[in-house]
């Protein structure tokens, strides 16, 4: 019985512990995508002259340093790491 017992605890934590990568996965995407939207909505500014150069690149340096340590999977849609 102790037998099935730890596995059944095995198998949850397991189940766990893939919902919850899925879920920071889902997270990283998101936040990549509101980095994306920053970018344009920084370019977009600049290029009517209400926005500068500097935003920009600012925004810009945000989404590379996202996209370095959590991939570029949601530019792309599939899962391309760095």
């Amino acid at each position: 019985m102790a037998g099935f017992l730890d596995r059944a605890k095995e198998q949850a934590q397991r189940g766990l512990n893939q919902g919850k990568q899925k879920l920071d996965e889902v997270q990283a995407h998101r936040a990549g995508g509101d980095l994306l939207k920053k970018l344009g909505a920084a370019y977009y500014a600049q290029q009517r002259g209400t926005g500068s150069p500097q935003d920009t690149q600012q925004a810009l340096q945000a989404l590379e340093a996202h996209i370095a340590t959590h991939g570029d999977a949601f530019v792309h849609g599939g899962d391309h790491r760095g």
